[in-house]
């Protein structure tokens, strides 16, 4: 074989190889992927099969299943709680051992007349400006005449305690009031101003600033007697 067929039948060879190389790379590669497939399914497979629990049904000597009971769901009752009753507050006592109302009720004992059914208004405003409320109805009995039937400042100017000032209850030097209350608290009130707050605290130490009469302090100590024992 000359030279010149020679190369002929090489550049063939090469022609050929050309076409030919990339279709058996193609093979290869399908061959290789398929393997690496087969190998993840079964990978997978085993994973499966170990994660799965095999439950098992009991039978009996025949090989007949037996059936499990059915398990009822446990209701769970909550027991009531009971509350502790709270005992009531006890009211405070705000004089002579008695609470505001016991001392209201005491007071009415002796409050007659227009004052009937007034004595929670002298035993509040009492306690409220530190005042004794014995001595307090004491002077209203003495000054009024409530003890039986009121004055007409009392039924008609509401003026309890012989105040005197404007305006007037009917052209008189006494003032005159727009509610009994009102002139209950103002009565009050001038006990305190005028006579608590300088030190005059009794019937004896208000006497000769309340009343002319050089009687009054024992008149008035005499109701204060009627109204504790009543």
């Amino acid at each position: 074989m000359n030279e010149a067929t020679k190369v002929t039948g090489v550049v063939i060879f090469g022609v050929l190889m050309s076409f030919a190389l990339p279709y058996l790379i193609n093979i290869n590669t399908s061959k290789s992927l398929e393997t690496e497939t087969s190998r993840e399914t079964q990978t997978e497979s085993t994973t499966s099969s170990t994660n799965e629990v095999a439950i098992v049904t009991p039978k009996d000597e025949s090989g007949t299943p037996i059936e499990q009971p059915q398990t009822e769901p446990v209701e769970t009752v909550a027991e009531p709680v009971e509350e502790t009753p709270q005992e009531p507050q006890a009211e405070p006592i705000v004089y002579d051992g008695m609470t505001l109302n016991e001392l209201a009720e005491k007071l009415n004992h002796s409050l007659k007349s227009t004052l009937s059914g007034t004595g929670m208004s002298f035993a509040k405003y009492s306690v409220d400006m530190g005042i004794d409320p014995y001595l307090a109805v004491a002077i209203v009995l003495h000054e009024t005449g409530c003890n039986y039937k009121c004055s007409t400042q009392v039924r008609e100017c509401y003026n309890v305690g012989g105040m005197k000032g404007g305006p007037s209850c009917n052209g008189t030097s006494y003032k005159k009031f727009n509610s009994l209350d009102e002139g209950i608290y103002s009565f009050m009130y001038n006990l305190k101003k005028n006579y608590y707050d300088k030190g005059l605290k009794t019937p004896e130490q208000m006497n000769k600033k309340y009343a002319a009469s050089t009687s009054w302090a024992t008149k008035v100590n005499h109701y204060i007697n009627k109204i504790k024992a009543a």
